[in-house]
């Protein structure tokens, strides 16, 4: 466990950051250039950061085009995963972590057989399975329901629009009934937070619950943002597909999924730093989403957020110039 500690002053200057992060069960997520960072709000009241050294090299997969946003996106994802898993952890009680450490004979047997891998494999499973769920909510199911209507499918150009309405449709739904819930609504507000000291850090101002809490909570280069513009350049690749077929067409889908990625992350990096019209144009749909995936934080969260960005500050403020 480990307080609020030793924060560096950040530099007082205008500028698009390459911080980025995610809302966590009761903390955040950030990462910066050369650390990372994951502050939570523990049951007592207190704040645990956890910080940790970033591969800043600069291999030939993290600066090609298109490529860059595939390794991105599996970064994201295992690193995420990771620390949601550690932070639901957070929050357990010393009684509920007892009960949790309690392994049963066949665990205690794969462990022994095993050891750390088998807790690194059953991360990896649990990501695979939300990976698959993810993969036929988004993919197969919009695919499946517009192949039940016929006059849909004989032209894949209308096809392709409407698989990608559909897609759209499920995926705000899904993000608004979730947020209906309280702990993800909590996660939501962790959301907006980080948004929200990101956007101070870029505006160039201290690093205070006050001047946090004046920020924007919707940003640009939001996760959210990224997904929706996957499912629809997803529509205008899956136009240039000959099938009509449902199951050729996912077949397809997923074989051209690292290509809607690469093109995803590259408009998305463009349109978080630029300020043009064509960028906001390109912004405009995920910031409206973001409306449902973010909400306004309290204090305290606002004091989580700020723990976890000021690690992954870099010392010299050009190397967080983007």
């Amino acid at each position: 466990m480990a307080e609020q500690q030793n924060q560096k002053p950040v530099q007082m200057q205008e500028h698009n950051s390459k911080i980025g992060g995610q809302a966590l069960m009761e903390g955040i997520m950030m990462k910066g250039k050369f650390k990372g960072a994951m502050a939570c709000r523990l049951p007592d009241g207190t704040i645990d950061l956890e910080t940790w050294d970033i591969n800043s090299s600069n291999a030939w997969y993290r600066k090609t085009p298109l490529v860059r946003g595939v390794y991105s996106f599996i970064i994201s994802m295992k690193d995420g995963y990771r620390c949601m898993m550690k932070s639901a952890e957070k929050q357990m009680t010393e009684e509920e972590l007892e009960e949790e450490e309690t392994p049963s004979k066949f665990e205690a047997w794969l462990s022994d057989k095993l050891g750390e891998k088998f807790f690194e494999g059953m991360m990896m499973v649990g990501m695979v399975l939300g990976i698959v769920m993810a993969v036929a909510l988004f993919f197969f199911l919009p695919k499946w329901i517009v192949g039940l209507i016929k006059p849909l499918t004989s032209n894949r150009i209308i096809q392709s629009f409407a698989e990608g309405i559909v897609k759209i449709v499920i995926f705000i739904a899904y993000m608004a009934l979730t947020g209906l819930m309280k702990d993800i609504r909590r996660t939501y507000e962790y959301h907006g937070a980080e948004h929200k000291t990101i956007a101070c850090l870029e505006a160039g101002l201290p690093l205070t619950v006050e001047n946090v809490r004046k920020q924007v909570r919707l940003h640009p280069r939001c996760g959210t943002s990224f997904i929706f513009l996957v499912l629809f350049i997803n529509i205008l690749v899956m136009c240039l597909v000959p099938f009509t077929v449902p199951w050729q067409r996912f077949l397809c889908s997923m074989i051209l999924l690292p290509l809607t990625m690469g093109v995803s992350f590259e408009t998305i990096q463009f349109a978080g730093r630029s300020s043009g019209k064509l960028a906001r144009i390109l912004s405009y749909p995920g910031l409206q989403i973001q409306k449902i995936t973010t909400k306004e934080p309290d204090d305290k969260q606002i004091e989580v957020a700020i723990a976890a960005i000021t690690p992954c500050i870099p010392e010299n403020p050009e190397d967080d110039q983007w």
